[in-house]
């Protein structure tokens, strides 16, 4: 009784919430409204009165404004106004010169443009700047659930991720999960590059946030190609590299979903190993597939590395090529330690800013 009370309150606070955004939305498109009109109006005086240094571009800005924050029919009505007090402008002061006439074709031109890049945004419901708003929001939100947990003393993590020609959106990402002494990790790798991925990274990345930990380690590569293949996308495959630490003991477990092996640095002997194995394919492409595991353990020293194609990838080149190159790299950092070894594998990688790269190094201290 008490949890479903809660849950009641819990409904209610969030509904007051969302009828007090949609009052204060209201709100600020009347005050853009009035505060455009008002503007328009003193330009108009002030082309009237033939103010020193006011051109009659100046009517431009205030057209831009208005189709960049306000819904279509409220656009429409300060367009009439401005369309209106633009042409008192051009009979009154212009005498109808071919150069004022010129100026407020222009001008028209623009208030079209306006008005369908308002109409455009209203389809989405994205009116005014909320449509960058969320785009920066669906941004930090991928970048947060990528963060890697607090992990024990005794251990140690870094991720890095570049998206390709430096796009605040990368086809690469990190879910992570944590529970008590059990870590685990899925770095995935979607088909694309920089924003043309990064819709689908957004979505996949809150489904497979759910998923990871949430059910046993060993299901998450199967679950995680069911829900892709449910999708139907064109484009709809990824590969992927799971990994499941247990921060007590040191013992882990690797899946790769046609992902690049993962490398392990043993400190006993201080060299850089590519963990192979048995692989299953890309997620999203076959139904029925399995996801061979390959279990191991690191000690006082080790680490483990997960990386993307990204980071190895060079055109016209075999992969192993570009496995050695990043192990030669990795090789030259070690004697200073595994902090910020990730960011300089990912700064390193020969495809450069052509594709996206990421890398999560994790080791025991």
């Amino acid at each position: 009784m008490d949890e479903g009370r809660t849950v009641l309150a819990r409904r209610s606070v969030l509904t007051r919430l969302q009828r007090g955004r949609t009052r204060l939305n209201r709100w600020n498109t009347g005050l853009t409204v009035v505060a455009l009109v008002v503007a328009n109006l003193l330009l108009c005086w002030a082309q009237a009165v033939e103010v020193p240094f006011f051109p009659f571009s100046v009517y431009l800005p205030v057209a831009v404004l208005a189709g960049l924050f306000l819904p279509p029919k409220w656009l429409a009505l300060v367009d009439t106004t401005i369309l209106l007090t633009g042409m008192f402008t051009v009979l009154g002061r212009g005498n109808g010169s071919a150069n004022y006439w010129g100026a407020y074709a222009v001008l028209i031109s623009v208030m079209v443009i306006m008005f369908w890049v308002a109409a455009s945004r209203a389809r989405l419901g994205v009116q005014g700047n909320l449509g960058e708003t969320m785009l920066v929001d669906l941004r930090d939100r991928l970048r947060t659930q990528g963060e890697l947990p607090e992990l024990p003393p005794s251990w140690g993590a870094e991720l890095s991720v570049l998206s390709a020609y430096g796009d605040s959106f990368s086809g690469d990402f990190l879910v992570t999960s944590r529970d008590d002494d059990v870590l685990e990790l899925a770095l995935v790798d979607v088909s694309g590059k920089g924003i043309a991925a990064g819709t689908r990274s957004l979505l996949l990345s809150g489904a497979f946030g759910g998923l990871l930990g949430s059910l046993p380690y060993d299901q998450f590569l199967d679950a995680a190609n069911g829900y892709l293949l449910r999708q139907q996308w064109d484009e709809g495959f990824a590969s992927a590299a799971h990994a499941m630490i247990d921060l007590s003991t040191g013992e882990y477990s690797l899946a790769s979903a046609g992902h690049p092996p993962p490398v392990k640095f043993s400190a006993g002997s201080g060299r850089w190993q590519v963990l192979e194995g048995d692989e299953g394919p890309v997620l999203g492409v076959a139904e029925s597939v399995t996801f061979p595991r390959i279990t191991g353990r690191l000690g006082r020293g080790d680490a483990l590395l997960l990386y993307t194609d990204g980071v190895i990838e060079v055109r016209n080149r075999d992969l192993r090529d570009g496995i050695d190159r990043m192990l030669g790299t990795a090789e030259r950092m070690i004697g200073r330690g595994f902090e910020g070894m990730a960011a300089k594998m990912c700064a390193a990688a020969r495809a450069g800013e052509t594709d996206d790269r990421a890398a999560v190094l994790v080791w025991r201290r």
